[in-house]
């Protein structure tokens, strides 16, 4: 894409968008460019949804990706290009009803930890659970970030580039130490070996496929999990719903609530309304 490329790289920056999301529109935009062989310059609306269309019915993407490959072209036209009206009449598809997210149970929890050959990654890992971080938030962590003296954890770098505090566990904090009287980290809290010096996300990802492995979890597990699965527990300890929604940074209550469908003990402390009905027998009297 070239010139072209630049200027809508410099357009992601002035718009104030995360690294990771300047990277993917950028790389969806160059294969836009690359599926036709031309500049998006010189093409419009009917290459946009030939492209789009092949994306659903060839490669099958997902819905977040295809969300994501279509947020990608709009911004290209719409910013970059200023041609707004090759892409508002583009339909945008319907959300496909969502599964519920994978939970780990405590003893899920530590057999996991316990896999972990490195203090780096079961550390790091500990971290996503103990303050429902997500893994590039955790990934992204520095020294001065961890508050002993008010127990609090600060997330520099959260979505949208959104800072919030969360909770610092003393048993989180206390591995914290030990792993620094082994690693002794000065700036970030992970250090790894992207551009900025921190851990990369694909190598925190590759660490825990491993360790899922080691421990027999076979099922769709993700360092996601761990953050559903801190939100959840502290749904079942009767955590407030709102603290929640701070703790883990959402702008909207809803996206909280859906840990709602997904706490069994507070499903089990519901009583039926069936229950003030007058006792009767099964069986129909004459």
């Amino acid at each position: 894409m070239g010139q072209l490329r630049d200027r809508m790289e410099q357009d992601l920056i002035l718009k104030g968008l995360a690294p990771s999301t300047r990277r993917n529109y950028l790389l969806y935009c160059r294969k836009f460019a690359a599926f036709y062989g031309r500049s998006p310059a010189d093409m419009g609306e009917e290459e946009i949804r030939h492209f789009l269309l092949h994306h659903i019915e060839v490669e099958q993407v997902s819905y977040d990706t295809y969300r994501q490959i279509l947020a990608a072209l709009k911004f290209l036209y719409t910013v970059t290009l200023q041609q707004p009206w090759m892409v508002t009449r583009l339909p945008f598809p319907k959300r496909r009803p969502q599964a519920l997210p994978t939970l780990l149970s405590q003893p899920e929890l530590f057999a996991l930890l316990e896999a972990f050959r490195k203090p780096k990654y079961r550390a790091l890992f500990l971290t996503c659970y103990a303050a429902g971080l997500r893994i590039g938030e955790a990934c992204r962590l520095r020294v001065e970030d961890i508050d002993s003296a008010r127990m609090l954890l600060r997330v520099r770098y959260g979505k949208a580039g959104k800072e919030r505090y969360t909770v610092l566990s003393p048993r989180l904090l206390a591995m914290l130490r030990q792993y620094w009287l082994i690693d002794k980290p000065r700036t970030w809290l992970f250090p790894g070996w992207t551009a900025q010096g921190h851990i990369s996300t694909s190598a925190a990802n590759s660490a825990f496929r491993s360790a899922c492995s080691s421990a027999c979890l076979n099922r769709n597990c993700t360092p996601h999990s761990l953050r559903h699965s801190f939100a959840t527990h502290l749904l079942d300890a009767g955590t407030d719903l709102v603290l929640i929604q701070a703790l883990l940074g959402h702008a909207s209550i809803r996206t909280t609530c859906r840990y709602l469908h997904v706490t069994t003990a507070r499903l089990q402390q519901v009583t039926s309304p069936a229950e003030q009905l007058p006792v009767f027998s099964v069986e129909r009297q004459s």
